[in-house]
């Protein structure tokens, strides 16, 4: 066996977080069926761009999160994602108009539904995104 071959790093995720994940998956999937779906799959009349590019981005992330209520650990990568977009968009755009006091009302509105990502971190398994996305080697370019 060659040693210079990916070797896989366990770590153990408990239980407990495992079902953490799911009901953050399961957050996710009741929410924006209950919010995005029912526009997506009935809207009245053409979105502009950007409200389609955002519909259809939600559902996507919905339909992918019940994947997650399976395989909470495979898709990490998703709950990492929204994490990460939310956040930027937290500092970038939010903050510096709410302590300009130029927020606006829908500016205002997405700031709250975003905030949903401060549960992310505390139910995210840091240790095994540590092990198995930056200690881990990745995957053979040739």
């Amino acid at each position: 066996m060659n040693t210079n071959r990916k070797t896989a790093i366990i770590v153990e995720v408990s239980l407990f977080r495992l079902y953490s994940l799911r009901a953050l998956y399961l957050l996710v999937v009741v929410g924006l069926g209950i919010v995005v779906w029912p526009g997506v799959i009935h809207h009245e009349k053409p979105w502009e761009l950007m409200e389609g590019v955002v519909q259809c981005m939600l559902a996507a992330f919905s339909a992918l999160s019940v994947l997650g209520l399976r395989y909470p650990l495979q898709m990490l990568p998703l709950l990492l994602w929204e994490l990460v977009w939310k956040t930027i968009w937290m500092f970038i755009v939010a903050l510096p108009l709410w302590t300009s006091g130029q927020m606006d009302e829908s500016t205002l509105a997405i700031a709250l539904e975003c905030l949903i990502v401060v549960i992310f971190p505390f139910v995210i398994p840091w240790r095994f995104v540590f092990a198995h996305y930056v200690k881990n080697r990745g995957d053979r370019w040739r």
